[in-house]
């Protein structure tokens, strides 16, 4: 947990808790489908991530590292867990993808989305941090990690990580000023810590160029509580961010918004334009600054 800055007019929200829904046991519902390409011979083969608008010329490239909670068909489409825990945030970014997908739109940028749970691995940890295979999440153990060892976790590396950082990369080197933003959303409480006020985070690690600017386009905006690296700090060693952006000196931001706000289409939608519209602002102001 980082140390972050909170801005806001007006008084905070009450952190609302998620209803539970009934899933059967598989698929979830709540579970992006399958990405399945076909090939000449009609197999159709499972993919680790998604692209939308491949062909879309903006600077921006949209980003989604938890956009899934799904368990690829190679590892049983189940890790042992019940339905109600592949619902919650420890296995995915509830509302994410979508307001991944119309961020993209509103910003005619492309976008890439994850097609694993991040319970499988996680795409937004560097490949030898200890949280990239979790055994533990928030109080849940995780059935089918417990005994994954290391040719276990290359596997895993191998066949879903790598793939997903490799379109990923390939999309940000399409043009020299790629801008990336990374979309990610929380849950308004862990289990045994105080509520979550914020609606909106601004996450950044030393080049915080983007995301101070697009902190004051957000100060004008008095519906909001919104938070500098909060809930969480804004740097991971290898993190997603660090590969694609910070390495190659690209304007970057990661923004965490509260999944209460963003359950259905709507309100998915509703979000990705207005963030399209404070991060043009944003980009503006470094573009009129000469931060190119």
């Amino acid at each position: 947990m980082g140390c972050g800055t909170t801005f806001a007019v007006g008084v905070a929200p009450t952190a609302l808790s998620l209803t539970s829904r009934p899933y059967p046991a598989f698929p979830f519902p709540a579970q992006l489908p399958y990405v399945l390409s076909g090939k000449d011979d009609g197999v159709m083969t499972y993919t680790a991530y998604e692209i939308l608008g491949e062909d879309r010329d903006s600077r921006f490239l949209v980003t989604c590292d938890h956009a899934s909670n799904l368990v690829p068909p190679d590892l049983g489409g189940t890790l042992g867990l019940p339905e109600a825990d592949m619902a919650r945030h420890i296995a995915y970014d509830g509302g994410a993808a979508g307001v991944a997908a119309a961020l993209g739109a509103a910003l005619e940028a492309p976008v890439v989305r994850s097609r694993f749970s991040r319970l499988v691995i996680d795409p937004n940890r560097g490949e030898n941090d200890p949280t990239l295979l979790m055994k533990l999440y928030d109080g849940t153990v995780i059935p089918a990690n417990r005994a994954a060892d290391a040719a276990e976790k290359q596997r895993r590396l191998k066949t879903y990580y790598r793939p997903y950082h490799a379109a990923l990369a390939r999309l940000a080197a399409r043009r020299e000023d790629t801008v990336i933003v990374s979309v990610h959303s929380f849950t308004p409480q862990l289990r045994g810590r105080a509520p979550r006020p914020w609606h909106l985070g601004i996450l950044h690690a030393a080049d915080a160029r983007l995301s101070d600017a697009l902190l004051d386009v957000l100060a004008g905006q008095r519906d909001l509580v919104v938070g500098r690296n909060v809930p969480y700090d804004g740097h991971l060693p290898g993190d997603a961010i660090e590969q694609h952006a910070l390495r190659h000196g690209r304007h970057n931001t990661l923004l965490e918004l509260r999944n209460d706000l963003i359950e259905d289409a709507a309100d998915q939608v509703l979000w990705g334009q207005r963030l399209a519209v404070w991060l043009k602002a944003a980009l503006a102001t470094l573009d009129d600054a000469g931060h190119t």
